[in-house]
């Protein structure tokens, strides 16, 4: 694994961005916004060499913090500090503003490690804060443990790459097995970040310093002295470059150095007249001689250049041809709303490529549905819910530059859906369809009216054309609605009356406390509803014992042991509405007879 994986251009995010262009691209400055993502789950009580591995991480960052420059905008974002077993707990606890140290570090040191790792829903959270559809974001994250809330965050890296302007995530793994290192290095990958891994004290501080190079947050000290006129270079030293005359646009491709001079040195492709300090995409040298760079989008003529860390200043550069990628995509001339079909492709440029839907004529970058090539050549998309004149594209991820398409109409779908007039309230009722788009599509029934998506109980299709629903408790108009996984279209729909349920209950008027109390019922609605006694009065849903009514017509319950006024209630199990009551007074049950 690469562990310093060379970054795409643009790793900043908000402010100065109308300034970088793929051509001429400067180094981030510290104006932009930046979001700093905590781990604060209960695995950060850990210790490494005797200390907590919170402790190590609020030393390590506040002495970082104290170097940033107070123009930097930084926020801070934690995850598991407030409650346990909780993967909602996230919370923003200082938005991207100008950097306020004592703030910062007073926020850190007030962090408690107590639940889990919504880490994945904690970066979806940041790129939403820093607006990553709009302009550039970049998020860093500090965490020492994987997902534990059921989510990807490898698939939603790709995403907001994909989705955002220039969406960037520089991850530092601390305290983490080799095994686990993929779990967070993907989301750097897929970003165009930087994964640094971090064993201890020593080797977090190394690896925030990292990150923070990257990003070009010098310390002011340094930014002072950058300002300072640089001395003449003199004796350069003779460095080799090596890189393929010829590459394909998108593609990642092999390039080679013969020496370095300082482990933050640099190798970028630029346009050949751009400026010093310009690049598209770059690595880091480190201690390495060779590594992979990702040839820009569009077509033309560029170079590769060794440039100093110090000064930005270039050493020696290497002529590069990027060449428009040669792709076939197949489809359907025509498919039908919602439905999956196949789709293929000649070959694969990157991995992270993907092929995607979008109207005819959309923009760059848009898509309704897509998938990521991988290393495949072929695979499934989901026609869109809306009929209409549409477009499969092969995209790469380095600048969603499209490469080729071929149209696709979209049709409505024909389908016919089967159920009962009328039903009563809780009931299940029997319900066909003609055909199935989706196996993920679903038949609902909803408020007559209601907007698409809306349901009160709904079933999966499957590859079933049949199926039973449970209606509503609530006697009124509704429908019965086929409705596409795809954007929860409605294909078709059946007016549906739901009526009252009609039950009533056969009991004493009077009973001893904690005796059997022998229930009859004429009706059951639905195998689940249940038989309860409750004080007089009781809220809709209370309980105390209860039985399931199933198919029976009678049971018994045990009476309270308090005296009063209670009432057996029929309960229909869904909506938890009361649909047949009768009062009932417990009384204080007979003294035992003495021998």
């Amino acid at each position: 694994m690469q562990l310093f994986k060379p970054a795409m251009l643009a790793i900043a995010t908000l402010g100065a961005t109308a300034a970088l262009t793929a051509a001429d691209t400067t180094a981030a400055r510290a104006t932009e916004d930046v979001m700093v993502v905590y781990d604060a789950s209960g695995s950060m009580w850990g210790q490494i060499d005797g200390v907590s591995k919170i402790e190590i991480a609020r030393e390590v960052l506040g002495d970082l913090i104290a170097t940033w420059p107070e123009k930097a905008n930084v926020g801070l974002m934690a995850y598991g500090h407030r409650r346990e077993a909780d993967c909602t707990d996230i919370e923003t606890l200082i938005a991207p503003v100008p950097l306020d140290r004592s703030a910062f570090v007073a926020a850190i040191d007030g962090i408690k490690p107590r639940g889990r790792t919504p880490l994945t829903e904690s970066i979806r959270q940041a790129a939403e804060q820093l607006s990553y559809r709009d302009t550039r974001a970049t998020v860093i994250l500090i965490s020492d443990g994987l997902e534990t809330c059921q989510a990807d965050p490898c698939a939603l890296s790709a995403d907001l790459a994909r989705q955002g302007v220039k969406f960037t995530a520089h991850v530092v793994g601390f305290d983490l097995t080799e095994e686990e290192h993929a779990g967070l290095a993907c989301i750097a990958e897929n970003t165009g970040g930087v994964f640094v891994p971090a064993q201890d004290a020593a080797g977090l501080k190394k690896a925030l310093s990292h990150v923070q190079d990257v990003m070009d947050l010098k310390p002011a000290a340094q930014e002072e002295a950058k300002a300072e006129p640089e001395p003449p270079h003199l004796d350069d030293p003779d460095i080799a470059l090596e890189a393929p005359a010829q590459v394909t646009a998108g593609a990642r491709f092999d390039v080679a150095w013969s020496s370095s001079i300082s482990p933050q040195d640099y190798l970028a492709i630029v346009a050949p007249e751009a400026k010093e300090g310009a690049y598209i995409n770059y690595l880091i040298v480190e201690d390495q001689k060779k590594g992979g760079l990702m040839a820009p989008a569009k077509p033309g003529l560029y170079e590769l250049r060794y440039v100093l860390n110090d000064g930005n200043r270039t050493l020696n550069a290497v002529p590069v041809e990027v060449v428009e990628a040669e792709i076939g995509i197949k489809a359907p001339a025509q498919v039908t709303t919602g439905a999956r079909f196949n789709v293929s492709w000649s070959s694969v440029v990157h991995p992270l490529d993907y092929v995607a839907i979008v109207p005819a004529g959309a923009k760059e970058g848009a898509y309704i549905n897509y998938l990521t090539v991988d290393g495949a050549t072929e695979g499934g998309l989901v026609a869109p819910a809306e009929p209409g004149l549409y477009e499969v594209r092969y995209v790469l991820q380095e600048g969603n530059h499209t490469v080729t398409s071929t149209p696709v109409e979209v049709v409505a779908a024909e389908m016919g859906i089967t159920a009962p007039a009328q039903v009563t309230a809780g009931a299940r009722f029997d319900v066909s369809w003609s055909s199935v788009v989706h196996p993920q599509d679903y038949v609902a029934i909803a408020p007559a009216g209601a907007k698409e998506g809306a349901y009160v109980n709904y079933l999966t299709v499957d590859g079933a054309t049949e199926g039973g629903l449970v209606a509503p408790a609530e006697p009124g108009l509704y429908e019965v609605r086929y409705v596409l996984q795809e954007d929860n279209h409605t294909l078709t729909s059946t007016p549906l009356e739901v009526i009252d349920a009609k039950v009533s209950l056969t009991g004493p008027e009077v009973a001893p406390a904690k005796t059997p109390v022998r229930i009859g019922w004429s009706a059951s609605i639905h195998p689940q509803d249940y038989i309860t006694i409750v004080p007089a009065g009781a809220d809709e849903g209370a309980y105390q014992d209860y039985f399931r009514v199933e198919d029976n017509r009678q049971d018994e319950l045990e009476a309270p042991a308090e005296p009063g006024l209670y009432e057996i209630r029929y309960v229909l199990q869904q909506g938890d509405r009361t649909v047949a009551r009768q009062a009932l007074k417990v009384v204080d049950a007979p003294a035992p007879v003495k021998e």
